[in-house]
């Protein structure tokens, strides 16, 4: 069994900064992928970043040069560090891990409100 424990959502003002963090436990050999999607209200869930074990990133054009993902492999936790947010930003953040053999697991979703 896996558990993924996402946190650091909230409110903030356009311009400011958060960041998100994702924990996975369970029965976890190894982690190739970690990533964030989001889902704003009547629009599809979409990719915000990835990262490999390796370090190799991938980010949707919207977040570049904004938004940084990182992971710290030891603690199987992955981080979104986003800065000069938007008011496009507001959504809930899903957390998405592919755990060798056993496959993709999402977090429960955390809300991101970007507001004055």
């Amino acid at each position: 069994q896996v558990q993924l424990v996402e946190s650091g959502g909230g409110l903030v003002q356009p311009g400011g900064s958060l960041r998100l963090s994702c924990a996975a436990s369970g029965s976890i050999f190894s982690i190739p992928r970690m990533g964030w999607y989001r889902q704003a209200p009547g629009n599809p869930r979409e990719l915000v970043a990835t990262i490999t074990n390796g370090g190799n990133t991938n980010y949707a054009d919207s977040v570049k040069g904004r938004f940084t993902i990182s992971r710290d492999n030891a603690r199987n936790t992955v981080y979104l560090h986003m800065n000069s947010l938007k008011p496009e930003d507001t959504a809930v953040y899903y957390c998405n891990v592919l755990i060798t053999i056993l496959g993709d697991y999402w977090g429960q979703g955390t809300q991101v409100t970007v507001s004055s």
